[in-house]
């Protein structure tokens, strides 16, 4: 059989040929400390866990869900922005529950792209922003993700010099994997920018909740004019724990929520209705259970910087994200991001993700994930400093 032209355009997953060498090490009897894959481990807390299991023993919530997710849980969306960012919304009209930000992404850029169509976007990114556009058939500009600033002089230059003129842009602050931060400032320009350009901005808010040191990272959607150029997307998967659930939501411009939702009722009937009716409770909780989460974050990164420091490698502390975005050493940087990875994992027995991984730009990085406890974060910097030594 032949293989297929969208099959075809996909560049090899670096990420999972990691992860693959990661189980052939622990096939081989390694103790491997897996700081490679974001995929928070602290478990969901329990009082959405009950509110679940009690809805999935109704069965009237066995039944075909609503694509677009049902009305509470849209209204508690709606809520939660009024809470948080003091933005207004409409549940029926701009707001749409996803099956995880990564489903709502790649179903929203389906709504818009074929092929021809240029879509801006970061480098390094989280992959699915940019495989989105590549399975949709749409073209991509890469703008180097140095800083904020430089990014959006990238983004000017690229505008002006590309014929046809850019119809997407793709943000994502707090940013995987760089862990780069911006202010309300920022959001503005990006708006202001957006409007004078005819340019559609969809903004990944996955990290909104996991900050550190008393940042606080704003919401696109507080800039004025946002809801007239774009979207912004969140999920409960890394404020509540819930990575495994697949609850996403999007939320903004009227018309492109409309046109996912219309898109969506014709691939799903929603997500399990259980999981949505817990996913109001997590939302309308208490901000106590995030705090807690946010806090044995926050401790683990500074148990790992901390340590990395003191073998020397030197790092900064990154205000947001269960991330740790880290420049590899020089002595061992023209080996590149895969390389440095394998030497890691074999040396060291720790996982991390390969800048490479996320975009060129990203290839003289490796990415830590902090989803190992305190003890094991302490062993893999034990493994690194003598690997730094040797």
């Amino acid at each position: 059989m032949e293989e297929f032209p969208r099959i075809k355009r996909l560049p090899p997953y670096v990420l999972g040929a990691v992860n693959e060498l990661k189980h052939q090490a622990r096939k081989r009897g390694d103790d491997v400390i897996d700081l490679g894959m974001g995929n928070p481990d602290l478990p969901t807390p329990p009082h959405i866990v009950e509110k679940m299991n009690k809805a999935t023993i109704n069965p009237r919530n066995h039944r075909y869900s609503a694509s677009r997710g049902i009305y509470k849980l849209r209204l508690a969306i709606c809520d939660w922005y009024k809470r948080r960012f003091n933005v207004d919304l409409n549940a029926d009209k701009e707001a749409v529950v996803t099956i995880g930000s990564k489903e709502g992404l790649s179903h929203l850029i389906l709504t818009m792209v074929t092929p021809g169509t240029t879509v801006l976007v970061p480098n390094p990114t989280y992959p699915i922003h940019a495989y989105s556009v590549i399975i949709a058939g749409g073209d991509l500009i890469n703008l180097p993700m140095r800083s904020p600033e430089e990014f959006f002089e990238e983004l000017v230059e690229a505008t002006k010099r590309s014929w046809p003129k850019p119809k997407i842009l793709i943000l994502s602050f707090p940013h995987n994997p760089t862990t780069m931060v911006v202010d309300s400032e920022f959001f503005k320009k990006v708006v202001d920018f957006a409007q004078e350009n005819n340019l559609i901005v969809i903004h990944d808010f996955a990290y909104a909740d996991l900050v550190f040191d008393g940042y606080e990272a704003p919401s696109f959607l507080q800039a004025k004019g946002s809801r007239e150029v774009g979207v912004e997307l969140f999920t409960l998967s890394k404020s509540y724990n819930m990575p495994g659930w697949r609850v996403g939501f999007v939320v903004g411009n009227e018309n492109i929520i409309g046109s996912l939702a219309r898109l969506k009722s014709y691939f799903d009937y929603g997500i399990f209705q259980p999981i949505q009716i817990a996913s109001i409770i997590a939302l309308n909780g208490s901000p106590k259970h995030v705090k807690e989460i946010v806090s044995t974050y926050q401790k683990r990164r500074d148990q790992l910087v901390n340590g990395l420091n003191r073998a020397g490698w030197e790092l900064e502390k990154p205000k947001a994200t269960m991330f740790v975005w880290a420049q590899i050493p020089e002595r061992f940087r023209k080996m590149g991001s895969f390389e440095f990875s394998k030497l890691l994992l074999d040396k060291a027995k720790v996982a991390v993700a390969p800048g490479i991984g996320f975009g060129e730009h990203g290839d003289d990085c490796v990415r830590f994930a902090l989803v190992e406890n305190e003890h094991r974060i302490n062993q893999a910097v034990r493994g690194i400093r003598n690997l730094l030594r040797s």
